[in-house]
């Protein structure tokens, strides 16, 4: 390896975790992460995901413990709302952590 390059461990990206790393559950995260808590149909709006998606992404998610799913119903309409729970909004800070690390060791500048 030249002297001038950097001692890059790209392993430490396998340390990031895989529940949340998905690209998209990734994205239903950061979403939740601003929002705290959402309806179904505007998720599945703002990340495109099909009905069915949505449903396996949020159950991966639900058994995680990273997000709650509360189910009403609202003027004889069911609603389905995502909840960030406390364990999803660490394991986020802890995901958004490890990339923000891992990027830095590529940095070229």
């Amino acid at each position: 390896m030249p002297s001038d390059q950097k001692d890059i461990h790209l392993s430490n990206l396998e340390d990031v975790d895989k529940v949340i790393h998905e690209s998209a559950r990734l994205i239903i995260m950061s979403y939740l992460y601003l929002v705290e808590s959402a309806d179904f149909l505007f998720i599945m709006q703002q990340t495109g995901l099909t009905f069915g998606n949505l449903s396996s992404h949020m159950k991966k998610l639900e058994e995680a413990g990273y997000i709650e799913v509360l189910k009403e119903f609202v003027d004889r309409r069911p609603r389905t709302t995502l909840k960030l729970t406390h364990a999803g909004n660490m394991a986020f800070k802890t995901y958004r952590k490890k990339i923000r690390l891992w990027l830095d060791q590529t940095d070229s500048s």
